[in-house]
């Protein structure tokens, strides 16, 4: 990993890319292993004040920092479907497997809530804050903003406990645990923020909820209704052409292409609106330009997109600190892929937090929207009740 601390105004991709470069391999690409060395973490939603001036008014109240990034010139890569262990090592394999072989095995402490969940937000204090995005969109200063609310509960024992019940419960195509010094993340993601493979760019945002349905007549029909909802499209068209013209800073001209628009994809707890946004990066560029150029993700802040974040900086009480950042990989080899980390809890200081938004437009409903941040934690706030704890929000 870097040593020494960069400085507040130095561009922490651009430190990320001379660690790789500082390695100096550059492993062939392989569909089987994409992963082969290189940068792997956390980039936090607040890495986000180093691209762009930001307001400071909300709370900074969590010790996470905005990226936490290793560099690593080896990896042990599980394939859980192929059922392997791999070994990726850029020098001294042998010495890796043999120090891999003598570690011990982590006791842990079983997990348990020690506490309600409760939010940041009553449902009063969200309506208000929902009459000021609206005040805001009338006035012209923008058509979207993600608001936020954000749960938080004590908890005691191993974090990872709780990743295992949350993951079982959730298969989000994007989960993943992080362990750091100050804290563990906990991520149950469902989308893609941004893949890099042999120069081809991909993001998928997300934006449009319906609820599942235990009858399964029921549940169709709510995937037809969001199939089918004009406000969802034109809240999902709105991020689609946010994340071209991001892509577009720095992909090769005219290549930026949108092969799907309005997919409906059924998870656990929620259906959602998926659209997928392709464009081929030049030769001359790197994964961290990509990642610089598009960050923090268009579907979690709104449109456009500098000043929906000051919006949200005004309105939500603290920092969102991991959530709706990114985790992800940049492989020695060139590839990258990365996540948007919503449904993701941190747990610190033994308190878990878990936030949870939607986007407003003009013709948003203040209770539907409340609503829909419920049913995004459906499958995460309630799946750690047996654990301890009593699990339903506070008003």
């Amino acid at each position: 990993a870097p040593t020494g601390t960069p400085e507040p105004t130095a561009d922490p991709l651009l430190l990320v890319q001379q660690q790789c470069d500082a390695l100096g391999v550059t492993p062939a690409a392989s569909d089987a292993l994409p992963f082969q060395g290189g940068a792997l973490g956390l980039f936090g939603y607040d890495l986000g004040r180093r691209f762009e001036s930001l307001p400071q008014q909300a709370a900074a109240d969590l010790t996470t920092p905005d990226m936490a990034v290793g560099i690593y010139d080896w990896a042990l890569i599980a394939d859980h479907h192929q059922q392997t262990l791999t070994l990726v090592a850029l020098k001294n394999a042998e010495e890796r497997a043999a120090w891999l072989a003598q570690w011990p095995a982590r006791e842990a402490v079983p997990f348990s809530l020690t506490s309600r969940w409760r939010s940041n937000l009553s449902y009063a204090d969200y309506a208000a804050r929902f009459a000021a995005v609206q005040a805001y969109i009338q006035a012209g200063d923008c058509y979207q903003v993600n608001l936020a609310q954000r749960f938080q509960a004590g908890y005691q024992g191993d974090e990872w406990q709780a990743f295992s019940i949350l993951n079982a419960a959730n298969r989000a195509p994007f989960s993943a645990f992080l362990r750091l010094p100050e804290s563990a993340i906990l991520s149950l993601s469902p989308e893609r923020f941004l893949s890099l493979n042999n120069k081809q760019i991909e993001t998928r945002p997300i934006k449009g909820t319906r609820p599942r349905c235990d009858d399964p007549i029921a549940d169709a029909q709510q995937a037809e209704s969001l199939r089918h909802a004009e406000k969802d499209r034109a809240e999902n068209l709105m991020i689609v052409d946010l994340l071209r013209n991001d892509i577009g800073r720095v992909a090769l001209p005219g290549s930026v292409t949108v092969p799907e628009l309005f997919v409906v994809e059924p998870f656990p707890a929620v259906h959602h609106l998926v659209s997928t946004v392709r464009a081929q990066l030049p030769d001359t560029l790197q994964a961290t330009d990509l990642l610089r150029a598009c960050f923090p993700g268009g579907s979690i802040t709104g449109a456009p997109k500098i000043r929906a974040m000051e919006i949200i900086d005004e309105l939500e009480p603290q920092r969102r600190n991991a959530w709706c950042g990114s985790i992800g990989y940049l492989s020695l080899c060139g590839r990258m892929d990365t996540s948007i980390t919503i449904r993701t809890l941190i747990a610190e200081g033994q308190q878990l937090y878990c936030a949870a938004g939607g986007g407003l437009v003009a013709d948003s409903d203040p209770e539907a929207e409340y609503q829909e941040t419920l049913d995004k934690v459906s499958r995460i706030l309630p799946a750690l009740e047996q654990t301890g704890g009593s699990v339903g929000p506070d008003a």
